[in-house]
């Protein structure tokens, strides 16, 4: 069972990845990213499906060759 000083840590932690996330799409979204030319979006009347499916591969990309690089 964890402790409350180990609980509140944790709680820090995942606040501050939250953030971290919110601040890179806040970026992400300045440059272009979620309105690329793969990015799929079907509107109708009442409903909205937007799926960011080149976004996803290049954040994929991205995310692939940091972890690659960090691993060495």
């Amino acid at each position: 069972m964890l402790s409350l000083e180990a609980l509140g840590k944790l709680l820090l932690i995942g606040g501050a990845v939250i953030a971290a996330v919110g601040l890179l799409m806040l970026l992400f979204s300045r440059l272009g990213l979620g309105r690329l030319p793969g990015d799929i979006m079907i509107q109708r009347e009442n409903f909205t499906f937007y799926f960011p499916l080149a976004t996803m591969i290049i954040v994929s990309i991205v995310i692939s060759l940091l972890v690659n690089y960090f691993r060495r």
